[in-house]
């Protein structure tokens, strides 16, 4: 197991798992959602293959409609 910080909470997760692996385990909406990994937007299409290592610090952002 290693620890990454999500919206700063540290989170328990495998060891190897991706983006895409720690989005399907959070309540997160399919569409209209950013990633930084560190400080670095991560595409959507590199979801998959992006790999977190221990204390990464992900940052998981929604789009709100509304003004």
């Amino acid at each position: 197991m290693i620890t990454v910080v999500v919206n700063d909470r540290p989170r328990p997760t495998r060891r190897g798992e991706t983006v895409a692996d720690l989005l399907a385990t959070l309540d997160v909406p399919p569409r209209g959602v950013a990633v930084a990994v560190n400080g670095e937007v991560v595409r959507r299409t590199d979801w998959p293959a992006h790999r977190l290592l221990d204390g990464d610090r992900v940052e998981v952002l929604t789009a709100v409609q509304g003004g």
